[in-house]
């Protein structure tokens, strides 16, 4: 004769299991953003009829990239990422985020590439190739291969943007500020760039 517990002792028996099963890895206590050097004033309209127009693209990053962990370059063939330090979107929307609002600021109307448009100004897009650490040399590091189109146009203009930000300690704590001091130079220099 074969007996049968009732469902109250059976679950009973896995309660003290629960407390000891784990889905993926403790978050960290905070995300990393990037915040505008140049913040958008609120309430002004932006008109293309009064200021040049630009449709801006997500750039493409390489796989390392496409986390949200912050990357360090331990040396020219090797890769680590920086322990307890997580962005809150991957890096490409961040720095497409603050790309548009340094363009913004600058005069610029800027059109996402999920916007309609009829005829834009120029376009912009391009590869996000480093955005995290040098260890090499302890510092951060963005580099933007940045792709334009002027209005008007069909050459392409290329350039690389980089900017490198001494840091003290490669670590969750630094990774934040010193990669968004980093990311506001790369943008100052493209939207320059976009201006002449």
């Amino acid at each position: 004769m074969t007996r049968t517990l009732p469902r109250a002792a059976l679950a009973l028996t896995f309660l003290p299991l629960a407390g000891c099963i784990s889905f993926g890895a403790k978050p960290p206590a905070s995300l990393l953003t990037l915040t505008a050097a140049t913040p958008i004033a609120v309430g002004p309209v932006q008109s293309s009829a009064q200021a040049r127009a630009i449709l801006l693209q997500l750039p493409t990053t390489p796989a390392s990239l496409a986390t949200q962990r912050v990357p360090v370059q331990a040396t020219a063939t090797t890769l680590a990422y920086v322990p307890d330090a997580l962005w809150a979107e991957p890096p490409a929307r961040l720095f497409a985020r603050l790309l548009a609002d340094t363009l913004t600021a600058g005069g610029a109307v800027v059109i996402s590439g999920v916007q309609p448009v009829d005829s834009p100004a120029g376009k912009l897009s391009g590869e996000l190739r480093a955005f995290g650490f040098d260890a090499t040399e302890r510092s951060a590091v963005v580099t933007f291969d940045a792709t334009l189109t002027r209005s008007g146009s069909t050459a392409l203009e290329k350039r690389r943007f980089e900017a490198r930000v001494p840091v003290a300690a490669i670590d969750a704590a630094t990774a934040g500020t010193a990669i968004n001091d980093a990311a506001n130079q790369v943008a100052a220099q493209v939207a320059q760039w976009a201006a002449q």
